[in-house]
C-alpha cells in the first residue's frame, strides 16, 4: 500500500511538473531571404528541474539532422551548412531560442526545438515543439530619409548628414539625387548616408534617395524628397568714412586708404561670391608684392656689402714701392792745381717712394764721375727695395 502511494506522489509531481514545462514558439515563422530569423523556443524555469540537453534539428530538402546541441561541455554546431550561421540566445533562462543568419532559400523546413530535464530523482523528463520556416524574398520598400541633426535648416560651416532606410532582402542598394530645374536631378552619390563636412549656402536645395535589391524584379523605390536650408552668416558692412586707421606691417605704416573698400549686402556668398572676398584677395596680394621686393632689396643689401668687403681686404701680391731720388749737381772739371764743386741748386728736386710692405726706405747714391759731357748734367737713380 505505502509502494503505491508513493508512485502516485511521484506521478503527480511529474505531472505537475510537466504542466510547467510547456515549450512555447510559433508554428510557422517566415523568414527574409538574405536576412536574419529567429525561431522562438522558450519555458519557465522549475524548481529541482535542471535542463540536461537542448537539441536543434531539421527536415528540408537537402535531408534531415541536427543542426546544434547544448549540453554541460556547451554547444556544438553538428550540421556545416550551418556553421557560423547558427546559435542558441543566452539572454534569459529559459530562453532557448535559435538564431539563423544570412537566411539562404535552401535553408526552408521543419525546425524542431527539445529540451530534456533532469529531477531530484534523476528521472529524465522531455519536451520537443516544432516550426515551420519559410524563406521569402521580399522587394525594397519605400526609403525613409532621417536626419543626423533635428531639422534640415543649419548655418553655414555646421557638418549634418542625412540616411537613407529602406526595409526588404537584403543587400539592399541606394543613391542620392538632387532635385533640377524642370523635374532634373543630379546623382550626388551611392550608399545609404550623404554627408555634408562643411554646409555652404550653395548646398541648399531638395534632396532624396532610392532603394532596390534583387528581388521583386529589381524594382526601385524613391523616398519623399526632402529640403535643405543653408542660411548665411552675416556679414560685417564696410562702409568708406571720413577717417582712415593704421596698421603697421612689416614694411611700413598703411592706412585703411590704401586698400579699395567694398560694402557686402545679404546677397553676398549667394550667387555673388566673389563680392566679400574683394578685401581679402586685395590684401594677400599686396602682402606677397611688398614681401618680394623687401627680400629683393635686402639680397641686393647683402650682395654689396660683400663686394664692399672684398675689394677692401684684397691687395696686391706684387706691388712695391721705390724710393727714387733726384740729385741735380754740378761739377767742375778738376784741374792739376784745385778742385772747385758748384753747389746744389736750391730747385732740386728729391723723390722718395718707400716700399710698404717692409716699410723701410732705401736711397741709392751715386758719385758722378768727372769727366761729363755739360756741367749741368743730371743723374737719376733708382733703387729696388727688393
Amino acid at each position: 500500500m505505502g509502494m503505491v502511494l508513493r508512485a502516485a506522489v511521484l506521478l503527480s509531481s511529474l505531472l505537475h511538473c510537466s504542466a510547467f514545462l510547456d515549450l512555447s514558439g510559433s508554428s510557422e515563422i517566415k523568414g527574409v531571404w538574405k536576412d536574419s530569423v529567429t525561431l522562438p523556443c522558450a519555458y519557465v524555469p522549475v524548481e529541482d528541474l535542471v535542463q540536461q540537453t537542448l537539441t536543434w534539428t531539421v527536415v528540408h530538402d537537402k535531408g534531415s539532422g541536427a543542426i546544434i546541441r547544448r549540453d554541460d561541455s556547451g554547444d556544438h554546431i553538428l550540421l556545416s551548412e550551418y556553421r557560423d550561421r547558427v546559435s542558441i540566445t543566452k539572454d534569459a533562462p529559459g530562453n532557448v531560442s535559435l538564431l539563423i543568419l544570412s537566411l539562404e532559400i535552401s535553408d526552408r523546413g521543419t525546425y524542431t526545438c527539445q529540451v530534456t530535464w533532469r529531477d531530484s530523482n534523476n528521472s529524465l523528463i522531455a519536451k520537443e515543439i516544432a516550426i515551420r520556416l519559410e524563406v521569402v524574398k521580399v522587394a525594397a520598400t519605400k526609403p525613409i530619409i532621417r536626419a543626423a541633426e533635428p531639422g534640415l535648416t543649419l548655418p553655414a560651416g555646421a557638418s549634418t548628414s542625412l540616411s537613407c532606410e529602406a526595409g526588404g532582402s537584403p543587400p539592399i542598394s541606394y543613391r542620392w539625387f538632387r532635385s533640377g530645374p524642370a523635374g532634373t536631378a543630379e546623382l550626388l552619390s551611392s550608399g545609404a548616408e550623404l554627408a555634408w563636412p562643411s554646409l555652404r549656402p550653395s548646398d541648399s536645395g531638395t534632396y532624396f534617395c532610392e532603394a532596390h535589391n534583387r528581388a521583386g524584379a529589381g524594382a526601385v523605390q524613391r523616398s519623399d524628397a526632402v529640403h535643405l536650408t543653408v542660411t548665411e552668416i552675416p556679414q560685417t558692412e564696410l562702409v568708406s568714412g571720413g577717417t582712415s586707421g593704421i596698421s603697421w606691417t612689416p614694411w611700413g605704416p598703411t592706412t585703411t586708404a590704401d586698400l579699395p573698400i567694398t560694402a557686402t549686402t545679404s546677397e553676398s556668398g549667394v550667387g555673388y561670391p566673389g563680392k566679400n572676398e574683394t578685401i581679402h584677395e586685395f590684401q594677400r596680394t599686396g602682402l606677397s608684392l611688398y614681401l618680394v621686393i623687401l627680400i629683393a632689396v635686402v639680397c641686393g643689401a647683402v650682395v654689396f656689402l660683400i663686394i664692399s668687403l672684398i675689394t677692401c681686404i684684397r691687395k696686391p701680391k706684387d706691388g712695391q714701392v721705390y724710393d727714387v731720388k733726384f740729385h741735380n749737381s754740378r761739377a767742375a772739371a778738376s784741374s792739376s792745381t784745385g778742385h772747385y764743386e758748384e753747389p746744389i741748386s736750391a730747385s732740386e728736386n728729391h723723390y722718395v717712394m718707400e716700399v710698404s710692405k717692409n716699410k723701410v726706405s732705401e736711397e741709392v747714391n751715386k758719385n758722378v764721375s768727372g769727366s761729363v759731357a755739360s756741367p749741368q748734367e743730371s743723374e737719376y737713380e733708382v733703387g729696388d727695395a727688393s
